[in-house]
């Protein structure tokens, strides 16, 4: 199971840190990825983590604005996100998949979701 937190409420320029918990197995195998999904939008790919090979991706609006990184001691995924705007505004979902290399953060390669958790930017 995953479970995703860290959401809320901020102004514009602010920042969060979301949180991706895992449990019943280890990430030490997976690829995690962030994905979200803005009201009418398809969900797409924020950014991803190859524990396989520590490959990166990050989507380009968000590219110098949100880091992800992971404490595989504690089998967590964070996601950073600093200079918010009011596009992203979302649901966030962490996502898993094992023995997933490279930079790929498509949502079909993902099998394992965990539930949403808001983040609302005002202007």
């Amino acid at each position: 199971q995953l479970q995703a937190s860290g959401g809320g409420l901020v102004q514009a320029g602010g920042s969060l840190r979301l949180s991706c918990a895992a449990s019943g197995f280890r990430f030490d195998d997976y690829a995690i990825g962030w994905f979200r999904q803005a009201p009418g939008k398809e969900r797409e790919g924020v950014s991803c983590i190859s524990s396989r090979d520590g490959s990166t991706y990050y989507g380009e609006s968000v590219k110098g604005r949100f880091t992800i990184s992971s404490e595989a001691a504690k089998n967590m995924v964070y996601l950073q996100m600093n200079s918010l705007e009011p596009e992203d505004t979302a649901v966030y979902y962490c996502a898993a998949e094992w023995d997933l290399w490279g930079s790929a953060c498509s949502r079909n390669l993902f099998s394992s979701w965990g539930q949403g958790t808001l983040v609302t930017v005002s202007s």
